[in-house]
């Protein structure tokens, strides 16, 4: 019986690393969701100057885009 024990709580922790795999990869989405609002409101508010005004919100928001995309659990090799 303890083999089968084993196995349930190995199952049981690979689901809750999946989870919180997910829900890290949905927080850092979300914080670039963040940064994309206040960019628009930032070039919504300086008008002809959001170029100047408004670069490290854009420069932020290109990073955030490159790195904090939402990954599932599996990789798979091609």
């Amino acid at each position: 019986m303890s083999e089968f024990a084993d196995k349930a709580e190995l199952i049981k922790s690979k689901l809750q690393e999946r989870e919180e795999f997910l829900r890290e990869s949905w927080v850092k989405a979300m914080e670039a969701r963040l940064v994309r609002d206040e960019l628009v409101k930032c070039h919504r508010h300086e008008g002809v100057n959001h170029l100047e005004n408004c670069r490290w919100l854009s420069d932020k928001y290109i990073s955030m885009l490159k790195e904090n995309k939402v990954k599932g659990y599996k990789k798979i090799d091609v």
